[in-house]
């Protein structure tokens, strides 16, 4: 006697689970029209179905959405290295909450994960030399960008930027940017 064939297993048990919880859309989707799915409430005409030796059913890939799932995963790839980068450079909990809608909870298990101390306090202020210096930078690289004040990715990104260069915590060069953009010093 020859093994049932797996691909039929598969599809009656996620058919059946689908019935079972309502998505009845979802059945309809993977083929099974209405006088099909009334059989699926027989168990013998189930177990018929589940056990027969030949395929009944075949798989297609929809091209298109494959596509943009494998797209969702690589955008999610970028956006947990860029909250990773983030953190590293010392930005703030509430500026990757407010970027990237993580929970406190989130980025101190992201913290944790990368083994990054907890900081307690706040970062120091800049003094007059840094300030100084931070601004040349910053006004040279919002010119040469051509980023708009108003465009806060693009200023997240060169804040990161600056924070490398100028090993300072991301958190204080924004806090600095923001504070010389809303006294409109620029």
């Amino acid at each position: 006697m020859s093994a049932p064939h797996p691909l039929n297993q598969a599809v009656i048990a996620q058919a059946l689970h689908d019935l079972r919880n309502g998505q009845l859309r979802r059945c309809k989707a993977m083929g099974f029209g209405e006088e099909e799915l009334d059989a699926l409430k027989h168990p013998e005409l189930v177990s018929m179905l589940v056990n027969a030796t030949v395929s009944w059913c075949s798989v297609s890939v929809n091209r298109e959405v494959l596509k943009r799932l494998l797209g969702q995963v690589h955008d999610v790839e970028r956006e947990i290295a860029t909250v990773d980068r983030m953190l590293r450079l010392g930005a703030s909990t509430e500026m990757v909450s407010r970027f990237y809608g993580l929970t406190h909870q989130e980025i101190a298990l992201r913290r944790d994960i990368l083994g990054l101390p907890k900081r307690k306090g706040r970062h120091p202020v800049l003094d007059e030399a840094q300030d100084t210096t931070l601004w040349k930078q910053w006004k040279a690289g919002v010119t040469q960008r051509g980023i708009a004040l108003d465009d806060e990715m693009a200023m997240l990104a060169l804040t990161m930027d600056l924070a490398e260069t100028l090993a300072l915590p991301m958190s204080v060069i924004w806090s600095a940017i923001r504070n010389w953009i809303d006294q409109g010093l620029v």
